[in-house]
């Protein structure tokens, strides 16, 4: 719990493969942190717009395009290939915390996130509250609690 605390702990947020299909998983975590009030970006470097029903937000194609990488923790929702790329762009640019949902990494990847040094916080695999291991929709809130974050649902 320690990694998810510090993972809330950062003032800003970002979903990596945020998407506009309300069926896929990018679409339902990027969603989750725009309902509990976070401060998030989307990133996606197809789509220019990741629209909510209540509003829409602008997308940035990658970790380096954020505004303020070293405060950012970054929620990856993309296949282990883009992740592995993904990752190694956000130690570049000094994301501090990720959180892998379920089905984004390998042993590729983990090895590269767990790397001494690289991350202060990852979460992913095994743990949590889920059957598929950590993911922000079934840890989320605990996470957030954890933390000492204050937040309100909005739709």
């Amino acid at each position: 719990m320690d990694a998810v605390k510090r993972f809330f702990s950062s003032p800003r947020f970002a979903v990596a493969g945020a998407s506009n299909d309300t069926h896929k998983f990018g679409y339902k975590i990027f969603a989750w942190y725009h309902q509990h009030s976070l401060p998030v970006t989307p990133l996606n470097p197809r789509a220019a717009q990741i629209a909510l029903p209540s509003t829409s937000y602008e997308t940035v194609p990658s970790p380096q395009a954020l505004p303020s990488p070293s405060q950012t923790s970054l929620s990856v929702v993309t296949p282990p290939p883009v992740t592995l790329q993904l990752l190694q762009e956000a130690h570049a640019v000094g994301i501090p915390a990720v959180w892998l949902q379920p089905g984004t990494f390998d042993e590729a990847v983990l090895a590269y996130a767990h790397a001494q040094g690289r991350f202060e916080a990852v979460i992913a695999g095994e743990g949590g509250c889920g059957d598929e291991g950590w993911c922000v929709l079934v840890d989320g809130e605990q996470g957030l609690r954890a933390a000492g974050v204050e937040w309100t649902a909005r739709l």
